[in-house]
């Protein structure tokens, strides 16, 4: 059985690792930030970085009876932007677990999600989804701060408790 408890905690570890790296990325100019890369399929680090935020909004709004994507990335063209980006859904997804009991989050239920597909889906296991992605999607940006000559160290999931998440 999974617990509110649980996944607070597991959603407090990514988001320290994410908020670690976008502290890192702050030492990339605009315009290597921007700078595309072959071979990802966000071809930036800005891309990339708005993708991993927009997909925890999405799903927590999924699980919230909503269809939320925020395609404009250009409203996030800097670090600071996207790290306020970040906070705002980490807030709304912390929000959402405080709230939810453990029946909520351990019973499956009908969720609508892209393209109006209704599936049957376990709100825990949902939750999980955008923290994998987080980590995912992290290990691409790593990778292309060390193309860009910014190699970064220390991403991890953090096995030792670290409230800087927030």
């Amino acid at each position: 059985m999974h617990t509110a408890e649980a996944l607070l905690d597991f959603h407090e570890r990514a988001h320290s690792s994410l908020q670690r790296l976008l502290a890192h990325c702050r030492q990339l100019s605009a315009e290597e930030l921007d700078r595309e890369l072959a071979g990802f399929g966000y071809p930036s680090v800005r891309l990339q970085l708005h993708h991993v935020i927009g997909g925890e909004e999405y799903w927590i709004g999924v699980l919230e009876g909503r269809i939320q994507v925020d395609d404009n990335d250009s409203d996030y063209p800097t670090v600071e932007s996207l790290e306020a980006y970040r906070r705002r859904v980490f807030s709304a997804t912390e929000k959402y677990l405080r709230a939810a009991s453990g029946e909520e989050l351990n019973t499956a239920r009908r969720m609508m999600t892209w393209g109006n597909k209704e599936r049957l889906l376990l709100p825990a296991h949902v939750f999980m989804r955008p923290l994998t992605h987080i980590y995912h999607h992290q290990g691409q940006i790593v990778a292309m701060c060390r193309l860009l000559g910014k190699p970064a160290a220390a991403m991890d999931y953090p096995i030792a408790p670290d409230s800087s998440g927030r």
